[in-house]
């Protein structure tokens, strides 16, 4: 049986909302946090997060990330997950933007528009994926990674 990794990674994101997320100051130290996320068609990943987090001060020094999307499963269950890397960048979001990310996420986007344009309130920041793996069965007999490199063509 073959696997489309492709297809398991947008059906594995498509039934998560929350998202470990990887950093590093520019010398290299690490942090990981938590945010919630949308995507689009072309698996770009949004999340909206306070300027004054870590998270964001590190992107806009270091754009490079990287992430998880994972299952919780008990002990006895096979771990299952979507790993990412890319750059992270703040937008100005489009309403396509605003629409997808408050729609998947039940928020209301005239509240979220107004938080921001705050001086030093929220961003959406925009994460450019250049490689997603999979860890798991996904349908196949055992547990195995598979690897997918990406590229975002805007």
């Amino acid at each position: 049986m073959s696997l489309n990794i492709e297809q398991a990674i947008r059906e594995h994101i498509d039934k998560t909302v929350h998202m470990s997320l990887g950093t590093a100051t520019p010398d290299g130290k690490p942090w990981v946090c938590e945010v919630h996320f949308a995507h689009d068609d072309k698996l770009n990943i949004y999340f909206v997060s306070k300027l004054t987090t870590r998270h964001c001060k590190e992107i806009a020094a270091n754009p490079n990330v990287a992430g998880n999307i994972v299952k919780q499963h008990p002990l006895e269950e096979s771990p299952h997950g979507v790993y990412f890397e890319g750059k992270a960048e703040a937008i100005e979001p489009s309403d396509e933007q605003l629409e997808l990310y408050c729609s998947r996420l039940n928020r209301n986007k005239i509240e979220l528009t107004e938080q921001l344009i705050e001086e030093d309130g929220r961003r959406m920041y925009k994460i450019s994926v250049s490689n997603w793996a999979i860890f798991g069965k996904f349908g196949l007999e055992t547990n195995q990674k598979h690897e997918l490199a990406w590229g975002d063509d805007d």
